[in-house]
């Protein structure tokens, strides 16, 4: 019997499985990559941020006096151009993936609890927005802030955002 090399493999293929909980426990990111992708995070924002603080104060000497206000300008653009930019990126890491640039770049993402994506709206509205709310309430916010960055020395190694958010973040 002749072997033809055009004919659809015969193997036998067992279904893929989906996430376990067991499976994404063990999957946990560390704490050391959440930390360091929470940091290139704030690296990539330098990259906004230096071009309209730049500005911002070229604006504090064109108030003196002291320069002229067409650099000023367009440094102001410019950062706010690449804040846009990063938005979108994120927003379509996020969206597609999971992931920051930063947790992209440790090759670690955001889920839901039982292994599903996390969506954009639940990675805004649930994720990001109430411990940013809670952050602008005078004293609140700074023990917000210290509560939510503590959590991640529990057992579950889980922020005050993932469990708001219903979310974790395992190693990909």
């Amino acid at each position: 019997m002749e072997s033809n090399p055009y004919a659809a493999p015969a193997a036998v293929v067992d279904d893929v499985r989906g996430n376990t909980a067991k499976d994404l426990e063990s999957r946990k990111a560390s704490r050391g990559k959440r930390l360091g992708a929470a940091m290139l995070d704030g690296l990539v924002n330098v990259v906004w941020l230096a071009p309209f603080v730049w500005g911002v104060m070229m604006a504090a000497g064109v108030k003196q006096g002291l320069k002229p206000a067409a650099p000023m300008v367009g440094l102001m653009l410019l950062g706010t151009a690449l804040l846009v930019a990063m938005i979108v990126v994120n927003c379509v890491l996020i969206h597609r993936h999971g992931q920051t640039i930063g947790k992209r770049t440790l090759d670690i993402a955001i889920v839901r609890t039982d292994g599903d994506r996390v969506g954009l709206a639940r990675y805004i509205f649930l994720r990001v927005l109430p411990v940013g709310l809670l952050g602008v309430i005078p004293l609140v916010g700074r023990v917000a802030g210290l509560v939510d960055a503590l959590l991640i020395f529990g057992a579950e190694r889980r922020c005050l955002h993932d469990l708001i958010a219903d979310t974790i973040v395992i190693d990909v």
